[in-house]
């Protein structure tokens, strides 16, 4: 049997912290997990990075691996557990920790895992599944149904997920029951779904406030004037003020991200100048460049 060294399958560091473990850990996943993957190899990936995640997560079990890694054991070195070995074995369920099956190496450290041999048979958790759903800016605004197509071990399938109001991106929806099968009769798990938004031309999120660009026409960003703006939530009337300059930025309060505060709406002024395309339009423009003598390099 071989020495597996955790951290390294893992990409993080042996003194990474458990938020950084979390992160390699999903970070992997979302690159290899058999429904996005491309690559040869992954599902063998997958099963290893699950097995490290799954030693590295528990304080106990980590502990334990990291006094047998600091004796000098490098990955692939001969192993075997010291006599009376007990490390980590109390906090570790196989059958409700995801069902998966687990290297000897993993089961002689913490526990027998795997559905071989007698005395490890029984129903089983299947293991959760992984995947990502991108929703419009509207739909995670004011919440509604979105549906998704995965493929895996069962098939393809089409999925309808409930979008709750104001999901925030990187939030993950749980849906029970949807993840890879059990064994011996045992519950399927769960499918997590990670919440990315599609671009949208008109608005984008920053934080809790919503950045969006409203052209107007140079007389509205010189003489002001009182427009019509899209909101997330509807529209609403905005004054612009006399003389303001493009990229000047108005807000409006409580129009952005929904929540216990809700963010305020950023309202970037865009000023379009209209062509001229007759001599009458050309005639007005050469009236202003007197009237006004301006040089916009030199204000």
């Amino acid at each position: 049997m071989q020495f597996k060294d955790y951290y390294d399958i893992l990409g993080v560091k042996p003194d990474a912290s458990d938020a950084d473990i979390k992160s390699a850990y999903r970070r992997l996943v979302r690159k290899y997990h058999p429904d996005v993957s491309k690559e040869a190899g992954a599902e063998d990936k997958i099963k290893s990075i699950n097995e490290a995640y799954e030693a590295l997560k528990d304080g106990e079990r980590r502990r334990s691996y990291d006094e047998l890694r600091a004796g000098g054991y490098r990955a692939g070195d001969d192993f075997r557990p010291p006599p009376n070995w007990q490390g980590g074995r109390g906090g570790f369920d196989p059958r409700g920790d995801g069902g998966a099956d687990f290297s000897d190496f993993f089961e002689s450290l913490f526990g027998r895992g795997s559905a071989r041999g007698a005395g490890r048979a029984g129903p089983r958790r299947g293991a959760d599944m992984q995947a990502r759903i991108h929703i419009d800016l509207a739909t995670a605004f004011a919440g509604g149904r979105e549906r998704i197509a995965l493929r895996d071990a069962t098939g393809d399938r089409t999925l309808e997920v409930k979008i709750p109001a104001g999901i925030e991106p990187g939030r993950q929806i749980r849906l029970g029951g949807q993840g890879h099968p059990g064994s011996g009769g045992g519950p399927s798990g769960d499918l997590l779904l990670e919440v990315a938004f599609r671009e949208d031309p008109r608005m984008r999120l920053e934080g809790r406030d919503v950045i969006a660009t409203l052209p107007i026409a140079p007389w509205e960003a010189a003489l002001g004037a009182t427009v019509k703006v899209p909101t997330l939530a509807g529209e609403v009337e905005l004054r612009i003020p006399a003389g303001s300059d493009g990229g000047k930025r108005l807000r409006l309060r409580g129009r952005g991200w929904p929540g216990t505060t809700a963010g305020d709406q950023i309202v970037v002024l865009e000023i379009r100048t209209p062509r001229a395309e007759n001599d009458e339009q050309r005639a007005l423009y050469e009236q202003m460049a007197k009237v006004f003598a301006f040089d916009p390099r030199h204000p």
